[in-house]
């Protein structure tokens, strides 16, 4: 597996190989390159995850990237010797079930000039997003980075709850359960 050491790099990299073709994109990005992009985490990361393309108020599916986008993408994994899939639009899918409430209104922007300006998820945004990816993948570097978020009590909880909107089913909740037992929370309302 190929990781990315630097996802700032590559970002700044195609900001310039848009604005050197005449593009613009706005991305919202999740994930590990998010969480070191806020600062949270120090490690490298296998992709820069897009959750969505944003257009004024609006986040648009990712799925599929635009061509100018993928080509840029191209040319700076070569540069960079990164994945070929190193920009992956896979999270877009959680547009399809609802983000978090007030997500948009808690987006952290990063100019990085004529062609590209990054939305990173919030903090609480991501404490939601790897709770989710901790139940549904497993334990591991999602558990670490919920770990490095320090979550509260309460972040977990809002976390918890939203992630039943993502899936309702009764072994999706059991092992919610679990997960939320290894930080220590026992007996949470989960709604229905």
């Amino acid at each position: 597996m190929e990781y990315i050491t630097n996802p700032h790099e590559l970002l700044v990299a195609l900001d310039e190989q848009l604005a050197a073709a005449g593009g613009r994109h706005e991305l919202v990005i999740v994930g590990g390159s998010a969480l070191v992009a806020l600062e949270i985490v120090s490690r490298p990361t296998q992709d820069v995850d897009v959750l969505a393309l944003r257009s004024g108020n609006d986040l648009l599916s990712a799925e599929p990237l635009p061509s100018d986008l993928v080509a840029a993408a191209h040319r700076v994994g070569e540069d960079f010797r990164a994945p070929s899939d190193w920009l992956n639009a896979g999270p877009t899918g959680l547009l399809d079930l609802g983000l978090p409430h007030g997500f948009l209104d808690r987006l952290v922007q990063k100019p990085y000039g004529e062609g590209l300006t990054v939305y990173i998820a919030s903090r609480l945004d991501q404490v939601h997003f790897k709770l989710y990816a901790t139940v549904d993948q497993g334990p591991g570097r999602h558990e670490a980075d919920l770990r490095a978020l320090e979550p509260t009590d309460a972040e977990l909880v809002a976390a918890a709850r939203w992630t039943r909107t993502q899936d309702p089913s009764p072994g999706f909740r059991d092992a919610l359960v679990g997960a939320l037992a290894s930080f220590g929370l026992e007996d949470v309302d989960l709604g229905t």
